[in-house]
């Protein structure tokens, strides 16, 4: 401290002892706070490593989100057509033109990111039908399956979202478009009345939330779709994604966002991961309308069906690591 105090003295009074080219280095050692760095060089490792891992956790999950307002753009441009400005009803197909661009981009980004493949289209019946998934930390396979879906059949499955989906700023025309709908027992009747297919998670925002590795359905009491398929006299198709957790996860402390959830109902456990693993989408066989089964019938027989896709094709707890190894593995898990 005294040397420096000296050096400062020096270089201030224009003696001689310093050189000007000391008192240059001296000069630009107090510009860049060398003695403060030399300090804070420990913190300043520690806050770089933890930005680098957050944005590592979080940067494939930012960037979906980027990518779906994005897709909503492109369809406000395309919204400019006046073919498309005439057509009252979001469902028409004038904007399938729209549709076809919009399921292309998701279906390479899903061939790219996730290898994406989907099995089982055939078990989908020509006619109506409630389709019936796993909810994963984040529904970016069940996206995947809708594009693919349209691209190979040109057909749209309409899908029942949680309430706070359409709080979402932004995303009103996408939403529309695509045919998510809050899923009023009247809404699904008559959605199936026009032959669409119908689907629904009744795990919803709490399976994505805090189920986990061990791919538990968590439907707590929720029987609305068996009670609707059964109005309708349609089959109910299962449907899971192989390793859907081991691409985007949740952290693994939950009571106090459980609580949170519990009394909002609001999503705020933030999502993590985005590694490219395998996803696999299986569709099981229809359950078929039974005029005398009860509702609770078909809904434990519908959660039957869909652990059944689990335990054939979900090696359990899931590993991330295997998930990743399926990406080189042509042999699909019992398929």
């Amino acid at each position: 401290m005294q040397e420096m105090i000296g050096r400062k003295e020096s270089c201030a009074s224009g003696q001689l002892p310093m050189t000007y080219l000391s008192c240059l280095a001296y000069i630009l050692e107090e510009w860049t706070a060398v003695e403060y760095l030399k300090k804070y060089f420990f913190h300043m490792v520690i806050i770089s490593l933890t930005i680098s891992a957050m944005l590592i956790f979080f940067i494939v999950p930012l960037t979906i989100l980027f990518f779906i307002y994005l897709t909503n753009v492109l369809l406000l441009i395309y919204q400019r057509n006046d073919e498309v400005k005439a057509a009252k009803d979001p469902l028409s197909n004038v904007w399938d033109s729209a549709r076809k661009t919009v399921a292309s981009f998701w279906d390479i980004y899903a061939r790219i990111w996730h290898g994406y493949e989907l099995h089982g289209v055939e078990n989908l019946p020509e006619g109506p039908g409630i389709l019936v998934y796993y909810h994963g930390a984040i529904p970016i396979d069940y996206l995947y399956f809708l594009s693919r879906l349209f691209l190979w059949k040109k057909r749209l499955c309409l899908s029942v979202a949680d309430h706070f989906v359409f709080r979402l700023p932004g995303l009103k025309l996408l939403l529309e478009v695509t045919g998510v709908m809050p899923g009023t027992r009247e809404e699904c009747l008559s959605a199936l009345k026009n032959g669409h297919l119908v689907s629904i998670s009744p795990g919803g925002v709490r399976e994505a939330l805090f189920s986990d590795e061990s791919y538990q359905l968590m439907w707590g009491n929720r029987k609305g779709f068996a009670q609707v398929a059964l109005d309708a006299k349609v089959p109910i198709i299962p449907m899971y994604t192989q390793n859907v957790r081991e691409g985007y996860r949740m952290f693994k402390e939950r009571r106090f966002f459980r609580k949170l959830y519990e009394s909002t109902r609001l999503p705020f456990t933030p999502p993590y991961g985005g590694l490219p693993v395998k996803f696999r989408t299986y569709i099981g066989e229809p359950i078929p309308y039974d005029p005398n089964i009860t509702t609770d019938e078909l809904v434990e027989k519908t959660k039957t069906a869909v652990q059944a896709l689990i335990k054939k094709h979900q090696t359990i707890p899931g590993s991330i690591w295997k998930a990743l190894m399926d990406r080189f593995d042509r042999h699909r898990k019992s398929d």
